[in-house]
């Protein structure tokens, strides 16, 4: 394993993000404000509590994965589309480096910034609602896996797109409604039974009652099948990105 590759990349996309570290730290705390009075003033003025949990508290793990899941998506798309953009995807699949080490640079990085962001929100809302984690392990091996899987989603995309408008495509048309159509302000039970069904269809579902479940103890699945749900799409992407770089698809093409 070339570390020193590893540690390059990974430095370099790093470096990308602490030169604007004041608009990365400032932007998730104002819509973490706006989310918390939007939903938790508003909404959560006509709806007490959501199985014993304040709706202010109810909603955070959800606003957490929302963040995470688009950061992580947006920083690793945008980390490796840029080589392709500008050509020097060359040089890099010149260089000794495996597509492994390629990998572990663009996806750590991105899921470092991600992470960033989703502790950044977990401190923000700390300051409207009164929290208690009762998984503190657990919560914090859902957040690094989100991160690390949807990074390598991104990372995915980001080999796919042809253009910055397609970077974005697939974040905002179908990775955000996910989010909202998966309990992230909600709770399943909610639902009448038919869209309850509908709604066990939805990936996201998995990843955000996990989440959910490590704050409060609360799960609209159960928490086995989240695990599996999140290391089944973690493999699925790894998977893709190996074919990818065996095939030479978007990148020697």
């Amino acid at each position: 394993m070339n570390w020193q590759a590893i540690r390059a990349i990974y430095v370099f996309e790093m470096s990308r993000f602490f030169r604007t570290l004041l608009q990365s730290f400032v932007s998730p705390v104002i819509s973490t404000s706006l989310y918390f009075v939007v939903f938790g003033a508003a909404i959560g003025s006509q709806i007490d509590q959501v199985e014993g949990v304040s709706y202010g508290a109810f909603i955070v793990p959800g606003l957490i994965m929302l963040s995470v899941m688009t950061q992580a998506i947006s920083n690793a798309s945008f980390g490796i589309y840029f080589p392709k953009f500008i050509g020097t995807i060359y040089e890099l699949l010149s260089a000794p480096i495996n597509f492994l080490e390629i990998v572990l640079g663009y996806v750590g990085a991105a899921a470092t910034k991600a992470l960033f962001i989703g502790v950044v929100i977990l401190a923000t809302s700390a300051l409207f609602v009164d929290l208690s984690i009762q998984h503190p392990l657990a919560m914090l091996a859902f957040l690094v896996l989100t991160c690390l899987s949807f990074a390598l989603f991104g990372f995915i995309i980001g080999i796919w797109a042809g253009n910055f408008e397609q970077l974005q495509l697939i974040p905002l048309l179908v990775v955000t409604p996910l989010v909202f159509l998966g309990g992230s302000f909600y709770s399943i039970s909610m639902l009448p039974p038919v869209w309850q069904t509908i709604s066990f269809f939805n990936p996201v579902v998995y990843l955000v009652s996990g989440f959910r479940w490590s704050f409060f103890g609360l799960a609209d699945v159960p928490i086995g099948l989240s695990l599996l749900a999140i290391a089944g799409f973690t493999l699925l992407c790894l998977a893709i990105i190996w074919l990818i770089f065996k095939t030479g698809w978007r990148i020697r093409q």
